[in-house]
C-alpha cells in the first residue's frame, strides 16, 4: 500500500517535469524583460520549485483521503462493528482513524518530498536548510488538514461505489480548487475572491514561497527588479490577496492551523451526535 500509495506523487513529478517542465521554461524566459538573461539553472530552478511545491501541495491532501478510505472499508467489512463492542468510546476511536491516517499519510509524503528535493538538485538548487524545515512544517500542517477534511466527508459514507467515487473526486478537483494545477492569479477575479476564502489555497502558497525562496534571492542577485519579482510572485500565487489585501505567511499559517482545529471539532462533534443515536 505504501509504494501503491507513492504511485501518484510519483507520476505526478514525471508528468511535470516531462511535458510542463519545458513550457514552463519558455513562459519564465519570455517573461523576463528584454535583455534579461538568466543562468539556465535559475530558470531550471525556478520552474522545479514551481512543480515540486504544486505536486506537495495536492498530495498531502490526496493521500490522506485515500489513507483515510480504511475507515469506510471497515464499515463495509463489518469491522467497525467488533471495534465498538470494545469499551472504547466512539470518539475515541474515531480519533484513533484520525491519528493512524496522519501518520500513514506523513509516510509517504515526506517521501514523496525526498523524491522532489532530489528532482530540484537535479535541474536549480538554492534551498536551505531553513527552506527545507519549513517545507516539512508546511506538509505536516497539510497532511492534518486534509486528513481533518476527509474524516469529516468519510463520516457520511458507507459503500464501496462511493469510496471510488470520493476518490476520484477529489483527485481529480482538489487540485485546481488549490491553485496547484493552475495559479488562482489565472481565474477570473469573482471566482479568486471565492478561492481566497479556501484554506488549501494558502497551503499550497506557503510550500510555494518556501520552495521559491532561495531561487528568487538568486534572480535579485543577477539583477531582476523587484517590481519584475513581485509579478512573478503574484504569476505563480506566492502573493495572495485577500478583499484587496495581501496576505502575509504568519496569517497564511494562522488560516490553515485554525481551520484544521475547526475541522477536527466537527469531525469529534459530529461523532459524538452519531454516538449518542446509536445508544
Amino acid at each position: 500500500m505504501f509504494f501503491s500509495s507513492l504511485i501518484t506523487p510519483m507520476i505526478l513529478l514525471v508528468l511535470y517535469a516531462t511535458f510542463l517542465g519545458k513550457t514552463y521554461d519558455d513562459s519564465f524566459s519570455q517573461s523576463m524583460p528584454e535583455g534579461s538573461v538568466l543562468p539556465e539553472s535559475v530558470i531550471g530552478g525556478l520552474v522545479g520549485a514551481e512543480l515540486v511545491s504544486s505536486i506537495l501541495a495536492v498530495c498531502c491532501v490526496t493521500v490522506a483521503f485515500c489513507s483515510n478510505m480504511l475507515m469506510v472499508q471497515d464499515k463495509v467489512s463489518g469491522s467497525r462493528g467488533d471495534f465498538t463492542v470494545a469499551p472504547v468510546k466512539r470518539s475515541v476511536l474515531s480519533m484513533s482513524y484520525y491519528a493512524a491516517t496522519v501518520f500513514s499519510t506523513l509516510i509517504v509524503c515526506f517521501a514523496a518530498l525526498a523524491a522532489c528535493l532530489i528532482y530540484l538538485k537535479s535541474v536549480g538548487w538554492y534551498m536551505t536548510v531553513s527552506d527545507i524545515l519549513l517545507m516539512c512544517g508546511d506538509t505536516v500542517l497539510l497532511v492534518l488538514f486534509g486528513t481533518a477534511l476527509s474524516s469529516i466527508v468519510n463520516i457520511f459514507i458507507s459503500t464501496q461505489g462511493q469510496i471510488s467515487a470520493v476518490g476520484t473526486i477529489v483527485s481529480a478537483g482538489y487540485g485546481f480548487i488549490c491553485g496547484a494545477y493552475m495559479p488562482i492569479s489565472n481565474f477570473g477575479s469573482g471566482l479568486q475572491k471565492v478561492l481566497s476564502f479556501l484554506p488549501g489555497t494558502y497551503g499550497t502558497s506557503l510550500i510555494r514561497n518556501h520552495a521559491m525562496r532561495g531561487v528568487f534571492a538568486e534572480m535579485a542577485e543577477n539583477g531582476v527588479t523587484e517590481e519584475v519579482l513581485n509579478g512573478i510572485k503574484e504569476a505563480v500565487d506566492c502573493r495572495l490577496y485577500f478583499l484587496d489585501r495581501v496576505v502575509t505567511m504568519p496569517v497564511m499559517v494562522m488560516w490553515v492551523t485554525v481551520s484544521v482545529v475547526i475541522l477536527i471539532a466537527v469531525y469529534i462533534l459530529l461523532n459524538v451526535v452519531k454516538e449518542r443515536k446509536s445508544v
